[in-house]
């Protein structure tokens, strides 16, 4: 990665990655999937010395997005989702923030993205894609010249997203991944919402997916 950085921080309930990247040169950053806490994020990007401009959330259960409304305001940024997930970001049961939480958390994003979508933000050409399965407005971020794909829920090191969550779809998973996913080079990192990096190349070999997308 020649100017992105990326810091983890696990938060929240469920143990989930929220990213902070930022180019190196420009100081600009991303917030990916503010999980919760975020005093914790605050604290992490004054100590990083690092100015956010957006957030995007991969998808739109609770657990990747309970900090975003507070991180939105106190940064003055714009949240990005995938435009068929307003339905379940809008749904407490949905979202699944009732259910796990006992709370009734909603929000909606203040763009909302599209599949193959470019997004120019922090110095970065961003693309959008789509990868339904996990949820039906599921998507990843992946930075091409970076090498860079956040995957959210879709895939991590050697397992995959549940598919038993309202509009989740295990073919749609199946497909995305096979199609989306694993034409990316093999060398692209991949940042997964929970648990640890991985790359295309290790999931092509390694994950219990890939019977199912010969």
């Amino acid at each position: 990665m020649e100017h992105c950085k990326i810091k983890s921080l696990v938060l929240g309930p469920l143990a989930t990655n929220c990213y902070l990247v930022w180019h190196q040169e420009t100081r600009q950053a991303l917030i990916v999937d503010p999980a919760d806490q975020a005093g914790r994020i605050a604290e992490e990007v004054e100590r990083l010395g690092i100015n956010p401009v957006a957030v995007l959330l991969t998808h739109g259960h609770f657990d990747h997005m309970m900090a975003a409304k507070q991180v939105s305001t106190a940064y003055q940024i714009p949240v990005y989702a995938y435009e068929t997930e307003a339905e379940l970001m809008a749904d407490p049961e949905a979202n699944l923030s009732y259910g796990f939480a006992g709370i009734s958390y909603s929000m909606q994003a203040d763009h909302w993205v599209r599949d193959q979508e470019h997004l120019e933000l922090a110095g970065f050409d961003i693309q959008v894609i789509a990868t339904p399965g996990h949820t039906i407005g599921s998507c990843c971020y992946y930075i091409a010249e970076e090498g860079v794909l956040l995957s959210g829920d879709t895939l991590f090191c050697q397992s995959v997203g549940r598919t038993d969550f309202p509009t989740s779809s295990t073919r749609s998973l199946i497909l995305s991944i096979r199609n989306r996913l694993f034409v990316l080079p093999e060398e692209t990192k991949v940042y997964p919402g929970h648990n640890e990096p991985t790359t295309i190349r290790y999931e092509k070999q390694y994950n219990p997916v890939v019977p199912y997308c010969k």
